[in-house]
């Protein structure tokens, strides 16, 4: 072909790849393995007859992975337009599921988020799956299929973010896909969604893992100081979180280390093949939860029921994103909140050595959040998603579960494995609030 037409031509199978900063250093913990924070250098590294390199992933990499992906969004009265937002940041081949605990009353918030949903998926052609957390026949299901833990005393799914993940993590399990991914609803700005889950699908696809796991530390938090944008490098709870947990690894190796960078991350993937096989804890101390449970099932300090894992490994990659992080300021008492659930779930954890125990006591003191001689209370933990009977949640989602909205035919659920308890899950042990 020719003409200058002719000359923006691609070649056949063109397609744009991700360029992600490489890094060889890790730090071991037993089968755990914690890369260091490695930035993304190109959200865009160009065509694939380029320059080929360690750290690129081609588009059709990361696509083989969007397929498989299912993208959960935890909801909590945002507005209309920061969730169009969000929405429309999620890549195409990605399924969403949107987990709403919004107010029903006066105004009922979670209809209009349907309405958003059905009108954004209608536009872009593509499925999304529904449901309230506080629905009673989404806590008929989960009660059915085998946690009860799930259910207050209303009985209701407790109102937490980590149940929200939950929910969402177990309605993934029922699509047949590989991998769950997380993001926050109140992000305002759609690029870096887009950016977070392409990151997400680069990362699993290096790891070249079944049991991998994607945490994102975003780049900057941009806040409003005397009239001006300060790009802060670091949340006012991560780097409490990230201080201890570091900690943890550092009180076992015999060396500091500040290799744990995303404590906190509220965006984040992982295969469900590891996802079934962990705990969640209630709440907001479920990210930093999620560090304590690798330590406790595969860090070899206590009996793994996985020996299939610990021969495998499970690398946690951290990467750093370029845009920054928008969202809604909740105030200081949000802020300490996160902060006290991640350092009760570390505190009360078995593999927490003494010293890091007592150091997390003298700053719950030093902050007024204990008084001298308390201890800190228990978070709730639940017992693994793939604990459940599936079948039996999906028959009553389906039947009982009002809200519970499959979007475009595309969308409807299918488990595709065969039922099974995964090993070790047969009996799990569960800790409750004091």
């Amino acid at each position: 072909m020719v003409g200058s037409y002719g000359r923006l031509m691609r070649p056949l199978g063109y397609c744009r790849r991700m360029r992600l900063e490489q890094t060889h250093r890790t730090e071991r913990f037993g089968a755990v393995r914690i890369h260091e924070l490695q930035r993304v250098i190109q959200l865009d590294s160009g065509d694939a007859t380029g320059t080929t390199g360690e750290g690129i992933v081609s588009h059709e990499a990361m696509r083989a992975i969007e397929r498989q992906m299912v993208i959960v969004i935890p909801c909590m009265n945002e507005t209309r337009r920061v969730i169009e937002g969000v929405l429309s940041g999620i890549p195409h081949d990605c399924l969403i599921v949107l987990v709403s605990n919004s107010a029903r009353h006066p105004v009922d918030r979670y209809e209009i988020e349907v309405q958003t949903l059905e009108q954004y998926c209608r536009a872009a052609e593509r499925p999304a799956i529904v449901l309230h957390q506080r629905d009673p026949g989404v806590a008929a299901a989960f009660k059915a299929a085998g946690m009860p833990e799930l259910i207050d005393d209303e009985g209701l799914v407790r109102a937490g973010k980590g149940e929200a993940m939950l929910i969402g993590m177990a309605v993934a399990a029922l699509t047949g896909r590989r991998y769950v991914g997380y993001i926050d609803a109140d992000n305002y700005v759609p690029g870096a969604v887009h950016e977070y889950v392409k990151v997400y699908a680069a990362g699993l696809h290096l790891a070249a893992n079944p049991y991998a796991m994607v945490r994102i530390s975003w780049h900057s938090k941009p806040k409003l100081r005397d009239g001006r944008l300060f790009f802060s490098r670091r949340g006012r709870s991560s780097e409490i979180t990230n201080e201890f947990l570091n900690r943890l690894v550092a009180e076992y190796s015999g060396f500091g280390t500040e290799v744990i960078a995303t404590g906190n991350a509220g965006e984040h993937a992982l295969s469900l093949d590891l996802g079934l096989r962990m705990r969640l804890a209630g709440g907001f101390a479920v990210e930093p939860f999620e560090f304590v449970e690798l330590f406790e099932q595969f860090g070899g300090v206590l009996e793994s029921a996985h020996p299939e894992v610990m021969a495998s490994s499970v690398p946690v990659l951290q990467i750093e994103t370029r845009n920054p992080h928008f969202h809604d300021n909740k105030g200081e008492d949000h802020v300490q909140g996160m902060r006290m659930q991640a350092l009760n779930v570390l505190y009360h954890s078995p593999v927490s050595l003494p010293p890091v125990r007592q150091a997390i006591l003298d700053f719950m003191v030093a902050q007024g959040a204990l008084a001298p001689g308390e201890e800190p209370p228990r978070e709730r933990i639940y017992p693994p998603v793939g604990s459940l009977d599936l079948d039996l949640l999906q028959d009553v989602l389906e039947t009982e579960a009002g809200t519970f909205r499959q979007i475009g035919a595309a969308a409807r659920v299918t488990q595709l494995r065969p039922r099974q308890v995964l090993p070790g899950l047969s009996a799990p042990e569960v800790v409750t609030s004091a």
